[in-house]
């Protein structure tokens, strides 16, 4: 390079020396004749311009080489700028889809399957008819009852009418008894003594006839009772021959088929057969253990994140129950999460891992988690800063809430300022280096 500005200087020298033996030569040729300069002149001016220039441009390059050679290498570190976002913090428990409501449908009476209506996979209402059970002998008992009513009936109108004749016999009687009584105290020994005792005792027998007639009819009555309970006893067991859905559903098992000999729900379970298999999956539950250090911040319409691996999709969900109570065995209290299933996209049976939110944050700064060296009290901690000057500058850092990627910084740092989140063990405070803009990424799903 010298020997090229060297090159351009004897260069210039020559022009000018050729310049001032053309403005002689012009001269003269101006007082011998007044002619206009020659063409070679003018091609000399250019030339000497031009060569001016590529000087200069050199003495540049060769200047702004210097100045780089005066500085050594920086090197390239990974940065990230503080962002003010939400951030919260929460825990992922695994746990098994389980249907809000799941029963064995049984019959109330013994009987045959007449006809089934619903197999697997149908969807049923409340109320639906599932199937018809079939008891032969069951028409007969209503024959009987109904039977046993009518006489019980026809008992309460005959004992109805034995008390009206009883009541009349003792009205009579009773007159009778009053007429003689009355004359033997007006006109004594008028009418004998006798038949005035013989008309006492007829009035006091009408009398107690008249009181049994009065429990003839309420015997009658109360038997009446009884029959009609026995006939709307056969009446309701003619309901129960209807097997109807208790809730809305899914029927996801079939037990029985038609023409099956169907025990009575009562029995014990070794001989009572199920007709079907009915659960609610319109609405989910999850149930999983929480922590020990995780249960203070467990409550009733807490969000839940529910992410199901299979489907690669995520429900909401909100607490909706929990056991208030530490298991001693495993040190976890079971919690329950209702997750609304209304397209049925959900399989009871499905894995899901759900992310408790245990703490949030809005409108914080933040930085990568790997940024910071956090102090043996997770509260404070150290990181690197890139000054604007391209400097490196070591800083303390309040923090506060963590998560697998981010931490809040609650003082420290300002927004926008530039961290180091690489490697940081060749770094010192103020080496100069080159930042790099770098993405985090995203923790991997399980």
């Amino acid at each position: 390079m010298r020997a090229t500005v060297a090159a351009v200087r004897e260069a210039q020298a020559r022009q000018r020396a050729a310049s001032k033996n053309d403005r002689r030569q012009s001269g003269r040729l101006k007082i011998a004749g007044g002619h206009r300069p020659p063409l070679q002149l003018t091609i000399a001016l250019l030339t000497a311009v031009l060569l001016a220039a590529f000087g200069t441009s050199c003495s540049k390059a060769q200047t702004a080489q210097a100045k780089d050679l005066s500085v050594p290498d920086a090197p390239t570190v990974a940065v990230a700028k503080a962002t003010v976002e939400d951030i919260s913090r929460g825990i992922v428990l695994t746990a098994e889809f389980r249907p809000f409501q799941e029963i064995d449908v049984m019959a109330k009476i013994a009987g045959y399957v007449k006809k089934i209506n619903v197999d697997v996979g149908d969807r049923v209402k409340e109320g639906q008819l599932l199937a018809l059970i079939e008891v032969p002998e069951m028409a007969d008992d209503q024959v009987r009852a109904e039977s046993m009513l009518s006489r019980s009936q026809a008992e309460l109108s005959r004992a109805r009418d034995e008390l009206q004749r009883a009541e009349s016999s003792h009205t009579i009687a009773h007159l009778s008894y009053t007429r003689l009584a009355e004359v033997g105290k007006q006109r004594p020994g008028l009418v004998a003594q006798q038949e005035i005792d013989d008309a006492k005792s007829k009035d006091l027998v009408a009398e107690a006839q008249v009181s049994a007639a009065k429990s003839s009819v309420s015997a009658a009555e109360h038997q009446v009772q009884v029959s009609s309970a026995d006939v709307q006893k056969i009446k309701t067991l003619f309901e129960y021959t209807r097997v109807t859905a208790p809730f809305s559903g899914v029927v996801t098992r079939r037990y029985a088929d038609t023409g099956a000999m169907i025990q009575a729900g009562i029995s014990s379970s070794t001989q009572a057969m199920p007709l079907v298999k009915l659960s609610e999956n319109t609405l989910l539950r999850l149930i999983f253990p929480v922590p020990e250090s995780a249960v203070p911040t467990v409550h009733v319409g807490q969000a839940v994140d529910v992410r199901v691996p299979t489907l690669h999709r995520s429900f909401p969900g909100r607490v909706a129950r929990f056991a208030e109570k530490v298991s001693s065995s495993t040190r976890t209290m079971d919690t329950e999460v209702d997750v609304p299933n209304p397209d049925l996209v959900l399989i009871p049976g499905m894995y899901a891992e759900a992310t408790l939110t245990l703490e949030r944050r809005n409108d914080v700064l933040t930085i990568p988690i790997l940024a910071v060296d956090i102090g043996s009290d997770e509260s404070s901690g150290q990181a690197l800063v890139v000054t604007p000057e391209n400097r490196i500058e070591s800083r303390k850092l309040q923090l506060g809430v963590q998560t697998e990627t981010k931490i809040e910084v609650k003082s420290g740092l300002r927004e926008g300022e530039l961290v180091v989140t690489g490697n940081r063990a060749n770094i010192k405070p103020d080496h100069l280096v080159r930042p790099k803009l770098a993405e985090i990424a995203a923790p991997p799903s399980s």
